[in-house]
């Protein structure tokens, strides 16, 4: 049988009917030098061995099951991986100006999901690599274990074993995605009734036994399940409107040791004091623009990936919720926003994430849409690689991420290396139209969660 997307992708793939909806994923490596070109192309290769999807396409599928991945014939890695010189004078704003063309192109939907672009001709000799994928290929903590493979922990690039090569995969015969489809519905049918068999023991004793509990148990998670899905019918800001294809990407580096202790400080953890930063700095931008803010809605990634679990495909749920932007304290922020995400990760409705995901692929278009257009910003915190690592024999200085914004006004996406957290900004500049107002106010933000490491005692 065909290997179907999981829902949750298949969602994510169903919902860019809206171009400002895509989930392209931009990463940008900042090396000291030109690497190896012959070394990165290989360890390419490699990589696209050991996780089949980069070698495969998407389909669509008959109703109701979702598209699925099938062999891209003709794979040419050359035209994945490119090599470009940067013009004069090879500034950081010029790799920034081809990773934010690339966040905003879509994909040759015939191919494979993703690009790699090295740079040469940087200032310093430097060097960079731009990568491109969609979202379905992997989420973030898969990408680090991607870059577990693309990576050296030294100069000398380590000589890995042999991969075996995929096997020759011949062309699907004409109507195999109906019969695909079938085996898939027939699975899911399968699959609910058994499910159901097995629940309906308990469920009637629980019934019996404890008929209060069992009514609100289920009562609490058709509420958990609603404040998923719901629609977000405007925006919590009454500034940050409107929204646009147009995108503007920029950086900042935070040190994570302060970052870490600043969040101690406030009673909560790394993700809640960059939270509280990327808050801070939104309530300082309204103030700009003499805007009075209050809670402004936030989707944020939340990971569900095991071990065990393959590398390839996302293994995340979306969640939205408000946060207590207009807070000015940032310790009182911090501790705000530790207690709101402490509920989310424990709503009922998350072990039902690709269920809910199933529901909503059969939704309309529109109402997808409405899910996530109006939301105000995103946060995504990805643990990175903690000590210094090489590419083709060049060291990697730092490196960036860039989720999408799928609808909000801006997502700012956290990603560790060693002892520095780099903030990717995603800005639409539709919502934004004044960014270098917004990054100053971003900077005052995170400036004022920090100044809570420095003071303690």
């Amino acid at each position: 049988m065909a290997e179907f997307m999981r829902n949750s992708d298949a969602f994510t793939w169903a919902m860019e009917t809206d171009p400002r909806l895509r989930s392209t994923v931009v990463t940008v490596i900042v090396l000291d030098r030109s690497p190896d070109w012959d070394e990165v192309r290989g360890r390419f290769e490699e990589i696209t061995l050991a996780v089949p999807m980069l070698r495969q396409r998407v389909v669509p599928s008959p109703p109701p099951a979702p598209p699925r991945w099938e062999h891209a014939p003709d794979f040419d890695l050359d035209f994945h991986m490119r090599r470009v010189t940067a013009p004069a004078p090879g500034t950081m704003d010029a790799v920034l100006e081809m990773a934010r063309v690339a966040a905003m192109e879509d994909f040759d939907r015939a191919r494979p999901l993703w690009e790699a672009t090295l740079i040469d001709g940087l200032e310093n000799d430097s060097a960079a690599v731009v990568l491109k994928f969609h979202h379905a290929l992997t989420d973030g903590v898969g990408g680090v274990q991607i870059g577990m493979i693309l990576f050296d922990l030294s100069e000398a690039p380590e000589r890995h074993g042999p991969v075996a090569a995929l096997p020759e995969v011949p062309p699907p015969p004409w109507l195999s995605g109906y019969r695909d489809t079938a085996g898939y519905d027939a699975r899911v049918v399968g699959n609910a009734l058994i499910g159901a068999l097995k629940a309906a023991p308990k469920l009637v004793t629980q019934s019996v036994l404890r008929p209060v509990d069992t009514v609100s148990s289920a009562a609490g998670l058709v509420a958990s399940v609603y404040r998923t899905v719901r629609p977000v019918n405007r925006t919590g800001s009454p500034l940050m409107t409107d929204r646009s294809l147009v995108r503007r990407l920029g950086v900042l580096e935070v040190p994570f040791p302060r970052l870490r202790s600043a969040a101690h400080r406030g009673g909560g953890a790394l993700n809640d004091a960059f939270v509280a930063g990327v808050a801070g700095g939104l309530r300082r931008y309204h103030d700009k623009h003499g805007v009075t803010v209050g809670d402004l809605h936030l989707t944020m990634p939340m990971s569900l990936r095991e071990e065990g679990d393959e590398i390839g495909g996302n293994r995340i749920t979306i969640m939205r919720f408000d946060v207590p932007v207009g807070v000015a304290d940032p310790a009182e922020r911090i501790r705000q926003i530790h207690d709101i995400t402490a509920r989310v990760r424990h709503e009922k409705s998350v072990p039902y994430t690709q269920w809910i995901a199933g529901a909503l692929n059969m939704m309309p278009r529109w109402y997808i849409g409405s899910i996530l257009r109006n939301v105000d910003f995103l946060c995504s915190d990805v643990p990175g690689i903690p000590v210094p690592v090489f590419l083709g024999g060049a060291k990697v200085l730092t490196q960036y991420g860039f989720g999408p914004t799928i609808g909000s006004a801006v997502n700012v996406t956290l990603l560790t290396y060693v002892d520095v957290c780099t903030l990717g900004i995603d800005v639409d500049t539709g919502a934004i139209p004044d960014y270098e107002v917004f990054f100053e106010c971003l900077v005052a933000g995170f400036d004022e969660v920090l100044a809570l490491a420095d003071s303690e005692a």
